[in-house]
């Protein structure tokens, strides 16, 4: 009589965590590296558009993320440098770079939703064209780019959420690389006595190839 048990094996239960480091990091570095990308091109993009009144008649007048606000591009550059820096240290180092990155990814969407309805920056060029300071732009509408902005700053914040939960089962940069640390020496091959090319070798290491 066959007898079932529904005890775990070993084995699996040690592969686990494993399992979840790896696609915790895949996802992270996915995340991460997608969501830097997605805001800076968002940053580039036309946020918003409207007009200032000129002898003329109507200017038109359009702003890019970049001049209605930094703070995206300047995260998302910072989110980058944290996810990188994540597989550089260790235990508390690693958590306090993972909460940067989370942060990063917060103050991405903030700033992004916060420049949605943001008509400062065509304000001033409104200003400039008209050579009046208190000049104003009219018609004023935004396109959907801060949205596709703030989609990214999620997406790094999700990078920084994974790097929190299971940063402690990544991988870290090899310590042999580490300042302070001794590189292990190889050890010499015995010199054939009867190879005259290997005597000469071991002469010009500064080896005694008598062994003496």
């Amino acid at each position: 009589m066959v007898c079932v048990t529904a005890v775990p094996h070993p084995r699996s239960e040690a592969a686990a965590p494993t399992r979840a480091g790896r696609r915790s990091l895949a996802l992270a570095l996915l995340c991460g590296a997608l969501g830097a990308a997605v805001a800076l091109l968002a940053t580039r993009q036309r946020w918003s558009e409207g007009t200032a009144a000129v002898a003329g008649g109507a200017f038109p007048l359009t702003a890019k993320g970049s001049d209605v606000t930094g703070v995206p591009a300047a995260l998302a550059i910072v989110g980058l440098a944290a996810l990188v820096a994540v597989f550089a240290v260790r235990r508390a180092g690693r958590l306090l770079v993972a909460a940067l990155l989370a942060l990063s990814g917060a103050g991405i969407t903030a700033a992004a939703l916060a420049g949605v309805s943001d008509g400062s920056a065509l304000d001033e060029k409104a200003a400039e064209a008209t050579g009046d300071t208190s000049a104003t732009v009219a018609a004023l509408s935004h396109t959907g780019w801060p949205y596709v902005a703030a989609a990214g700053g999620v997406l790094i914040l999700l990078a920084g959420l994974l790097a929190l939960r299971y940063g402690r089962l990544w991988p870290a940069m090899s310590g042999r690389y580490e300042r302070g640390t001794d590189r292990p020496r190889r050890t010499p091959r015995p010199v054939d006595p009867e190879r005259p090319e290997e005597i000469w070798k071991a002469l010009d290491r500064g080896e005694d190839p008598t062994g003496a």
